[in-house]
């Protein structure tokens, strides 16, 4: 029989379903201020309720494994005009976000994957409109 590692949460019982709606809920107040990326978002959700639950979702399913996201992230993201400017600016705010909210090695869990996130939304917005992009943020 082998022996499977602690779930993430298991490992970190502050990353829970309030924690991670408390960072949604903070982090997407300060986005939709944001001069550069505030209209982006103003314009794109016109049901904030339901896009922070769907965030909140999509944290849940990445972290605690609760799989409660099914969606398709990449495809609203597409129609939008963003450039790497947009995913600075959102990991700008994203990170110290996190880090007022979570202990260090927490909010580098986050950070982590919000950094992958934001690389693999560049390359495929990038290929889409038949450029060529790498890896800014998570390597």
């Amino acid at each position: 029989m082998t022996e499977t590692a602690p779930a993430l949460h298991e490992a970190h019982p502050e990353i829970t379903e309030e924690s991670i709606a408390r960072l949604v809920r903070t982090f997407y107040g300060r986005a939709r201020e944001d001069d550069l990326i505030g209209p982006i978002f103003n314009d794109a959700v016109a049901d904030w309720d339901h896009h922070l639950s769907q965030i909140s979702d999509f944290w849940s399913s990445m972290l605690l494994r609760t799989g409660r996201y099914d969606g398709r992230p990449m495809r609203p993201h597409l129609r939008l005009p963003l450039t790497p400017a947009h995913f600075d600016r959102w990991l700008a705010l994203f990170e110290p976000t996190a880090r007022e909210i979570f202990s260090a090695d927490v909010a580098e869990a986050f950070i982590l994957r919000a950094r992958r996130i934001a690389d693999g939304f560049e390359i495929g917005i990038a290929t889409t409109r038949g450029e060529i992009a790498r890896p800014r943020h998570s390597v």
